[in-house]
């Protein structure tokens, strides 16, 4: 599990460092999820960088993560946070056969989330960060493991 979390961390750092442009989609998909939170791992004043298991936190997983994308540049993310569920606010978008990218910060400059899921393995790692201007910077990052939600017509 680890291997595959450093994996698709690095390759959101690879990512966010070399894309040329941030709004790629590449493809149209339509897709809900079940999420289940396994870990968070946690960067404040009282942590630094301490991970957490899923049954030592008093928080649930994802019921209808949502994901929507439409070439070439509309990506929609819903269930996650309401931070997120704005369009407008997505500076990164990425949306290819393997793994779909997203960040937001706000207009201040002081708070962000990012998450990359991939569609495989449905593996989705969610990082918000808070107080990026100060010293005192604050990191969540959480951890889930995601199945496809069958939508039966």
């Amino acid at each position: 599990m680890f291997k595959y979390f450093l994996s698709i961390f690095i390759s959101l750092l690879f990512f966010n460092q070399t894309l040329a442009k941030d709004v790629s989609i590449t493809e149209n998909i339509d897709l809900e999820f079940v999420c289940n939170l396994e870990k968070k791992i946690i960067k404040n004043s009282e942590y630094n960088y301490q991970t957490f298991l899923a049954k030592d936190l008093n928080e649930k997983g994802l019921d209808k993560f949502k994901i929507q994308s439409k070439k070439p540049g509309t990506l929609l993310i819903k269930g996650l946070t309401l931070f997120l569920s704005d369009s407008s606010q997505l500076n990164v978008k990425v949306v290819n056969k393997d793994v779909v990218l997203f960040k937001s910060i706000d207009q201040e400059n002081n708070y962000s989330e990012s998450g990359i899921i991939t569609r495989k393995t449905g593996e989705l790692i969610h990082e918000i960060t808070k107080n990026i201007k100060s010293e005192n910077t604050e990191k969540y990052i959480s951890i889930y493991s995601c199945i496809k939600h069958d939508q039966k017509v």
